[in-house]
């Protein structure tokens, strides 16, 4: 069996449906299933599955693809990885397949990275690691937790880390460009060292602690680089990815020590911001992760304002999102003082006590707020009543509406009539962004690339569209679409037969092809076309194809001194105009 063969019978044995509502919920309207799309801040469902073709398509952003592609972009790897994991689960040896590895040009910074962890996770084994092992000792962080997470550390021990990777060929110029290296001097020195990873594993980064009582900043972070966004990281996201999925839900936390401790009680579903701020991009990978999401931030006013943010965006985006609250009353301020303090069982009663984020936003408004003024109170009024206008479940709205009315002593009519005002005023501004959305969004096509786009989705969908393609021997107008025909009739004469999700597969490494041909599939198209439409197509193609040639022969026209050649081009120009 050859490799196209084995990703064909893979695709086959998994169905699409079933792996895309692992991710992400979906509900069945006709003959396709629908669900928000995880490849754009998307709120309301606009991404189609299609059991019967085994693709699927976001009519907003324009995402497509078949099973392979869903699980590249959604996790961050490539067709190599993809392929070992659907294969695994559909129980299809990989024996015998050569597919070369993907190259990046990050490849030679990832080796640097990898030389350097290795380096630390060694120097922590050594006698001079005494030191560090106790002093991680007593921060509650064993031998199997610095396994497990790869901490390491950087000696004072005459620039140990830059002579060795010199010595790798890595010039100056890289070693300070990816921040391991200042001034010939290595960046870490007596640190304890985290090691940073991105989304798929590869070490980008390093946080170095101090542990020796220096006047130093207690931590020291890599520099952003190449291959280091530090907003585009979240700290054990590699390792939390599939326990998030089997738990569905995740756990963030600020900092590193956070999660490793909240991982140690058995909590692995766990990421951290390293900080309390959170990008756009970090919540595009929270979503991912799952759509029930539990905020434990510290219990400082830092970490208590930035639930209210973070949790406000996350629930713009349409996640379900809880609050972790710590009592704030004896120090514990973060989860790793929590769980040393009072262990796993209070943590655990914590996680199943959490509050919605609206209740809690609900009761953090409330304070400082003196109830005797008309102002401050009205002001507490209408900031809690917007606030339920964000509650989706009409149940809970009135629930905490009624306590509202009892807790203020006003009518619940005259709240109720307030809460309407602002739903109404949300509806139309929903309806405006979307309308904004909507043109921002559309691509203005003419007649001439909407005949081509539906010939080509003709041709991958029934093969009479390739053979009237082939037998008419149409000359489509650009050489992305001309190659993307070209490749659709090569493999229907190859392989006997062609379909739109195992195409998907073998443009894979085509990338100019495969964002043609995600462009055309994504057009709502009718799935079966009539020959007339086809023929219809063909025919506004060659007109175009008159029309140009037309413009063509009339710029020679001009340019042609020769009374009997410029004969010669205008009786061709007449009979082109007449069809012949």
């Amino acid at each position: 069996m050859n490799n196209q063969e084995t990703i064909v019978e893979i695709r086959q044995k998994i169905d699409i449906v079933d792996l895309i509502s692992e991710y992400i919920p979906l509900v069945q309207k006709g003959k396709n299933y629908f669900g928000v799309c995880p490849f754009h801040n998307d709120t309301n469902p606009s991404m189609s599955v299609s059991r019967e073709k085994q693709i699927y398509k976001c009519f907003s952003c324009g995402a497509s693809g078949n099973v392979f592609n869903f699980l590249m972009d959604y996790d961050h790897i490539d067709f190599k990885e993809a392929l070992k994991i659907l294969g695994e689960r559909a129980g299809v040896e990989l024996n015998g397949m050569t597919l070369a590895p993907r190259e990046t040009k990050f490849d030679r910074y990832y080796e640097m990275y990898d030389i350097a962890n290795k380096y630390y996770q060694n120097n922590i084994n050594t006698k001079e690691g005494q030191r560090a092992r106790k002093y991680l000792k007593s921060r509650k962080i064993d031998e199997n937790l610095i396994k497990e997470f790869g901490i390491g550390l950087a000696l004072d021990k005459n620039n140990a880390m830059t002579t060795i990777l010199g010595s790798k060929n890595y010039s100056m110029k890289e070693l300070e460009q990816m921040g391991l290296s200042s001034n010939n001097h290595d960046t870490y020195i007596n640190r304890i060292m985290f090691p940073l990873c991105d989304i798929n594993g590869h070490v980008v980064g390093f946080s170095g602690r101090i542990y020796d009582n220096s006047d130093l900043n207690k931590y020291l972070n890599t520099k952003e680089t190449a291959i280091f966004k530090k907003g585009e990281c979240l700290y054990n996201y590699h390792i939390a990815r599939d326990h998030c999925r089997k738990v569905k839900s995740v756990i963030v936390v600020e900092g590193f020590m956070d999660a490793i401790r909240v991982s140690q009680i058995g909590h692995k579903n766990v990421v951290a911001l390293m900080g309390t701020a959170m990008t756009t991009e970090q919540m595009n990978l929270i979503k991912k992760l799952s759509l029930n999401v539990y905020l434990s931030l510290d219990g400082d006013d830092a970490g208590q304002k930035a639930i209210i943010g973070i949790g406000e965006q996350l629930e713009k985006m349409g996640l379900n999102v809880k609050v972790i609250t710590l009592p704030n009353n004896n120090g514990e301020h973060d989860p790793d003082e929590f769980i040393i303090k009072y262990g796993k069982e209070k943590f655990d009663s914590l996680i199943e006590n959490a509050v919605n984020y609206s209740d809690f936003k609900i009761t953090t408004l409330k304070s400082g707020v003196n109830f005797n003024s008309d102002l401050e109170l009205a002001n507490y009024i209408n900031s809690v009543i917007k606030e339920i206008s964000q509650i989706k479940d009409e149940i809970r709205r009135e629930i905490i509406l009624k306590r509202l009315a009892i807790e203020v002593n006003l009518s619940y009519n005259t709240l109720e009539k307030r809460l309407n005002e602002y739903l109404e005023f949300q509806k139309v501004v929903n309806q405006e962004v979307k309308s904004k959305e909507v043109k921002a969004s559309a691509k203005k096509i003419n007649k001439y690339e909407q005949a081509a786009y539906v010939l080509i989705y003709g041709m991958v969908n029934d093969p009479w569209a390739i053979r009237k393609f082939e037998k008419e021997d149409v000359h489509l107008f650009t050489k992305e679409l001309r190659s993307l025909a070209s490749e659709i009739c090569y493999y229907y004469h190859k392989y006997g037969t062609i379909n739109m999700a195992d195409f998907y597969t073998y443009l894979a490494d085509k990338e100019e092809l495969l964002r043609v041909y995600n462009f055309v599939i994504s057009l709502d198209y009718e799935d079966e076309m009539s020959v007339k439409a086809i023929e219809d197509c063909i025919g506004v193609i060659r007109e175009y194809n008159v029309r140009q040639e037309i413009n063509r022969l009339r710029d020679l026209v001009k340019n042609e001194n020769d009374p009997i050649e410029k004969a010669k081009i205008a009786e061709r120009i007449r009979l082109l105009k007449i069809g012949e």
